[in-house]
């Protein structure tokens, strides 16, 4: 969709972006130790996105996978923040919760992204409102994106309604998080 934005456009808008300072793992659970390493065969820490994981491809949902959870993890969170976008908070571009702990990845697919079903998680809504992987769609010109692969450890389960936003699960994960650990993958349209 974003495609679609005149390169000029993007362009006059590259000063503007979210920042990674506002991303759920710096700003809400900052203070919470690194315990978890996150990782994805498709893509190296601060690399870039496959265009098959993105608009510019089928946009499937890529292949992650994660170190041991400290003892006592009741579940995981994958969360994905977009820290590039235009926008004043980073748009969110997966939520998924109640991973079981000792799972240690999801295949390439695995997690819903349009046009594919996957493999039935507990998801909550992307920023344009869909309970399912939102890929990569940076406008032209923009520049580089960050986005911001997040996995939390919990201490219990998530009861969370279907469907649930960014909002509802940060607050349903405060004072739940007892380790976290991130991947970086970059993205940008010329």
């Amino acid at each position: 969709m974003l495609e679609k934005m005149p390169h000029v456009v993007g362009e006059a808008l590259s000063f503007l972006k979210a920042g990674i300072e506002k991303t759920a793992y710096h700003a809400t659970f900052r203070d919470v130790p690194e315990t978890l390493t996150l990782t994805s065969p498709a893509f190296a820490d601060g690399a870039e996105i496959p265009a098959r994981f993105t608009a510019d491809g089928p946009g499937t949902a890529p292949p992650l996978a994660w170190s041991a959870p400290p003892p006592g993890t009741a579940a995981l969170v994958l969360l994905v923040e977009d820290a590039g976008s235009p926008t004043p908070q980073p748009l969110v571009h997966l939520i998924a919760w109640n991973l079981p702990p000792d799972a240690g990845s999801v295949g390439e697919g695995a997690l819903p992204s349009p046009g594919r079903r996957g493999d039935g998680l507990d998801l909550g809504k992307n920023s344009f409102l869909r309970a399912e992987w939102l890929p990569p769609d940076p406008p032209t010109g923009h520049g580089r994106h960050d986005y911001l692969f997040q996995i939390y450890a919990l201490g219990r389960a998530l009861h969370l309604p279907e469907g649930s936003g960014r909002g509802a699960l940060l607050d349903g994960m405060r004072r739940n998080v007892t380790g976290k650990g991130s991947l970086t993958g970059t993205y940008a349209r010329a």
